[in-house]
């Protein structure tokens, strides 16, 4: 039993501890990379801007509703990264339509990751999509 609580601690310190960024963002719409100055290295400022793109992409044809998520992540660690966000879609009047979270294990120092997933949505029209939780972690 001692073993179990001092895993459970453990567990907890490292869950604290990892920084994530609990603050509600807009989700990224471009691919676009900040201005720098002479003489600066470009690079992401914190580990949100690995998600490079997150969207919607609306597949539907035929009159069958057909709406992804579709991601990019680009590892800007010098560590192989697990990534894990939650999500929320939004409409115009700030009613929550979906939520979620997704992962991408594994991703090498430098490389680039792309993911999709299906959704529920019944339309892309005034909706906005917000990352609410955003971790980098290393991945063992």
């Amino acid at each position: 039993m001692g073993a179990v609580v001092v895993i459970v601690v453990v567990v907890l310190a490292i869950a604290l501890a990892s920084g994530s960024d609990e603050s509600t963002t807009p989700a990224p719409r471009a691919t676009t990379t900040p201005a720098t100055r002479q003489g600066e290295t470009p690079g992401p400022e914190t580990e949100r801007d690995d998600l490079v793109s997150f969207r919607l992409d609306d597949r539907s044809q035929a009159g069958i509703t057909d709406i992804w998520l579709v991601w990019t992540i680009k590892n800007s660690s010098g560590e192989k990264s697990d990534y894990s966000w939650e999500w929320e879609a939004v409409d115009a009047g700030g009613t929550r339509l979906e939520n979620g979270s997704q992962l991408e294990t594994e991703v090498r120092p430098g490389q680039t990751a792309k993911g999709e997933y299906p959704t529920t949505l019944k339309s892309v029209k005034g909706i906005k999509l917000n990352i609410t939780s955003f971790d980098r972690t290393a991945s063992y």
